[in-house]
């Protein structure tokens, strides 16, 4: 445990240490500004600490984001106010639960069409570059049509986010079935036809079991890009709740550690999803014997 901290640790030094001596470099003009026209030559410490303090920096220092996630999560928790509307614990809510339909969603469209895929000549020939080529339109492009389309029916809410989820959490799922539905060597799947195996047997017993491991890795994929299809599909309806909602009420104000607050608790939420799945998959392969 030790001999993979050491190295994770040193890591993260480095980072913080790269982040601090950046937030010196960006926030420097504007400290020497106000020392100017406050008629003062500043010294570097006196540098130093202003770059580290500044109400709207161009980058917040490590210690100021750390203590706006303080102020908005812990400190809202021990108040009892943990789902406040300030509470980035509330936002964080809001956007996981367009993210969890968006997978569910994603998941269930990718690994029906990789079956499709797999068993269907005509499907993988046709319907297989059009799920490449749909990865190749910017979502940030296309999050409004959704969102303007599905308005327009009168559906609104947290199904339009779901959706933008799902578009960009199916195609990791699809690409990585189809590999592992793939899998079986030539030998493995005469072997079924030896003992008159049917095309669902085959599959239940052979197939599927052996895409385990490329469905897994794939689930922690689209989970990523389902929480970022989550905060891209807050920003084009004006939300005000959610992670997208925080990074662009930010945005409008100036609240640079606002946004980087709200980036860091986005990627948390992103990690401990991914580490669900991860846990999840260790249990799994392990019962199938593949630990």
């Amino acid at each position: 445990m030790m001999r993979n901290l050491v190295p994770v640790l040193t890591v993260v030094a480095v980072i913080f240490a790269i982040w601090y001596a950046a937030a010196i470099v960006l926030n420097a003009p504007w400290a020497h500004n106000k020392a100017e026209r406050a008629g003062t030559e500043l010294t570097f410490s006196e540098l130093v600490a202003d770059t580290w303090s500044q109400n709207k920096p161009k980058l917040p220092a490590p210690h100021q984001v750390g203590a706006e996630l303080w102020k908005t999560t812990g400190e809202m928790v021990a108040n009892g106010r943990g789902f406040s509307k300030r509470s980035l614990i509330y936002h964080s809510w809001i956007t996981f639960s367009a993210t969890g339909l968006g997978f569910v969603l994603g998941t269930a469209l990718g690994i029906a069409l990789a079956i499709g895929i797999v068993y269907n000549r005509t499907m993988d020939m046709s319907v297989m570059p059009w799920v490449i080529a749909s990865q190749t339109i910017p979502i940030l492009a296309i999050a409004p049509m959704i969102i303007v389309v599905l308005n327009a029916v009168g559906i609104s809410g947290l199904l339009p986010k779901a959706m933008i989820s799902m578009y960009l959490s199916f195609f990791p799922v699809v690409v990585g079935m189809v590999k592992g539905l793939r899998s079986p060597g030539p030998m493995q799947l005469d072997q079924m036809r030896t003992w008159n195996a049917t095309p669902a047997q085959t599959f239940w017993k052979l197939r599927l079991p052996s895409s385990m491991p490329y469905l897994f890795t794939s689930l922690k994929i689209g989970m990523a890009a389902s929480l970022v299809g989550a905060i891209v599909g807050e920003l084009p309806t004006g939300a005000v709740a959610g992670l997208g909602a925080r990074l662009l009420a930010g945005s409008y104000y100036g609240q640079t550690i606002q946004i980087w607050s709200a980036l860091i608790m986005a990627a948390t939420l992103a990690a401990v999803l991914v580490g669900l799945i991860g846990m999840i998959q260790r249990m799994v392969l392990k019962r199938m014997g593949m630990a």
